[in-house]
């Protein structure tokens, strides 16, 4: 079946839908996603998105720059940054008028709380910048931004899978997608994709995202000839559940809560005497993991407790209920009562799609635009996180470039005719997923997804060295070898969760293969990427860009440099 739109857009989440609503105005957009749009993981975003209001305390978009520029180890770009940081108040105060349910403060403002990495007078002091919804925060903001969609008669397609892009001479003219109920084939002309498909978390075996973060829009762009980067910076949260990584929102810290060891002892004050519980959350990440090395796991584990109990039963239940919920839940913790045992799982892909300020996806170190194809959030890397994402500007993020991406995409549909590629895509399409269902191989897909999620947990996650990765890679490169000799047990058309299973499984390895090179050949330690056999910071060598781009004799590795404006590197102290 073919469509024709002005704009398609993969992924439902944040970017994607804040870019449907800006193009919506003055075209045709369709908004395809692998599930429901209001189940995508933007809806799990806890704790809040960050902007200088100064509601609760003196505060600047500055200082916010400076926050998040340090954080980035000094490998964000600076103007990108600036971008952010400046817009951020705009972009609330939007929200707001769009409905989204700020809580407040008693003077009916917008109320704000502190989170890692965020300072007053360029480093100082905790500051509050944290916007928030109690700690619902992301689900609140994704049905406000889906109903405004509803409003503009952006046409939805929930539950259909891209297969590939159609590209042509690096130019991109739509997406062929299977439709999960049917197994119906779909040609999607469009003259501009928008890729914004969120993370790829599920490449290891603990992981705070949805079972749906499996990376696709990222190694679609990348077989589509896009490069990659910074795959090599993956953010471990400090608090995830023990054993099943299940989010515990910085939200808590915030609010006050402190991680103890098994001797009771409040330990981030001695790693940062300044912020403490508040440090950036590569650091307090690497912190518990020393903390586990040391013999002061609780009970001897390789975990941690989070301690709400002093907060108080208005506080957790007013502005925490969501993740106590969780806790009671998933861990059987009274968290009025006792500590949440907690440990690093992993968060945020800081990497992603080579993109400029305007969501233009870029092919090279001098940033020359891939024509009809743009990523924003997640999948995108801007760079506005660098080595480390600060808790509250994932959600920012998403906003401010799914908004600018939306603008960019309205004028360049204005600009340019449709035109349809010469190649078959659906022909192309049709042949793989046939091959999947025929395919007589004697692998499982759920063999091989253990095997690379265990190595990737175990050899490229919180710390790394080169043999580890090394038998990373070579263990990817094996399974990549034994996923060509997969057969799936559902032969039907109706929701193949196996054939699903198997799409994304090829996603993934690619991802993963990208993320052990890109380690491998970053010989430093910088934000959420820490080599123990290089453990200090090398500007002169690695402070750049590493992009790696799919070629016919394997992935090919080379660098940008990043822009620096306003704040030189220097030593990251908290």
């Amino acid at each position: 079946m073919e469509h024709q739109f002005d704009a398609v857009i993969i992924g439902s989440g944040l970017a994607g839908l804040r870019a449907a609503i800006e193009i919506g105005e003055n075209a045709s957009v369709a908004v395809l996603s692998k599930v429901f749009a209001t189940r995508s993981h933007s809806g799990a975003a806890q704790g809040g998105i960050g902007a200088a209001l100064a509601n609760e305390e003196e505060d600047s978009w500055e200082w916010h720059m400076f926050d998040t520029v340090k954080g980035s180890d000094y490998l964000g770009d600076q103007d990108a940054i600036e971008t952010m940081a400046k817009d951020a108040p705009r972009t609330i105060f939007e929200l707001e008028h769009l409905g989204v349910p700020f809580n407040r403060t008693s003077e009916g403002k917008i109320a704000q709380r502190a989170f890692g990495g965020h300072t007053s007078g360029f480093g100082k002091a905790p500051v509050k910048r944290a916007c928030f919804a109690a700690d619902r925060t992301g689900r609140v903001i994704l049905d406000t931004l889906w109903e405004q969609c509803l409003q503009r008669n952006t046409k939805f397609f929930d539950e259909f899978q891209v297969l590939s892009l159609m590209v042509e001479d690096r130019r991109c003219y739509g997406v062929v997608a299977y439709e999960l109920a049917t197994g119906e084939l779909h040609t999607f002309y469009s003259k501009v994709v928008l890729l914004a498909t969120g993370g790829a978390g599920k490449i290891f075996k603990t992981t705070s995202n949805a079972f749906a973060s499996t990376g696709d829009g990222m190694a679609l762009a990348y077989r589509a000839g896009a490069p990659l980067e910074d795959m090599e910076f993956v953010q471990f949260h400090p608090t995830g559940i023990y054993k099943l990584g299940i989010l515990i929102s910085e939200a808590a810290r915030g609010e006050g809560g402190i991680l103890l060891n098994k001797d009771g002892e409040r330990f981030m004050e001695r790693y940062a005497p300044v912020i403490k519980d508040l440090a950036p959350r590569d650091m307090v990440s690497r912190c518990i993991m020393e903390e586990v090395r040391a013999g002061r796991g609780i009970d001897g584990q390789d975990y941690v407790h989070l301690d709400l109990t002093h907060l108080g039963e208005d506080v957790i239940n007013s502005k925490l209920a969501e993740i106590t919920g969780f806790a009671r839940t998933y861990a059987g913790v009274d968290a009025n009562k006792e500590p949440i045992p907690v440990q690093p799982t992993c968060h945020y892909m800081m990497g992603g799609i080579a993109s400029d300020v305007d969501g233009r996806v870029v092919v090279d170190s001098s940033d020359t635009p891939f024509e009809g194809l743009f990523a924003a959030g997640e999948c995108a890397c801007v760079s506005v996180h660098g080595a480390n994402r600060l808790g509250c500007n994932s959600l920012l993020d998403t906003l401010v470039f799914g908004r600018r991406s939306g603008m960019e995409i309205s004028r360049y549909v204005q600009r340019n005719d449709f035109q349809k590629p010469a190649t078959d895509f659906e022909k192309a399409a049709a042949a793989e997923i046939s091959g999947l269902m025929t395919a007589k191989g004697e692998e499982r897909i759920g063999d091989i997804m253990a095997d690379m999620q265990e190595v990737m947990m175990d050899n490229v996650s919180v710390f790394r060295t080169e043999s580890p990765m090394k038998e990373a890679l070579g263990k990817i490169m094996e399974l990549k070898g034994r996923y060509q000799h997969i057969s799936l047990q559902d032969k039907g058309s109706c929701f193949n969760r196996d054939l699903l299973d198997a799409l994304e499984l090829g996603h993934m390895l690619d991802l993963a293969e990208v993320i052990a090179m890109g380690a491998l050949f970053r010989q430093e330690s910088r934000g959420a990427h820490f080599r123990e056999d290089f453990p200090e910071r090398n500007d002169d060598d690695f402070l750049v860009h590493t992009l790696v781009r799919h070629t016919d004799k394997g992935p090919q590795i080379f660098n940008k440099p990043v822009t620096i404006t306003r704040f030189q590197p220097q030593e990251r102290k908290y």
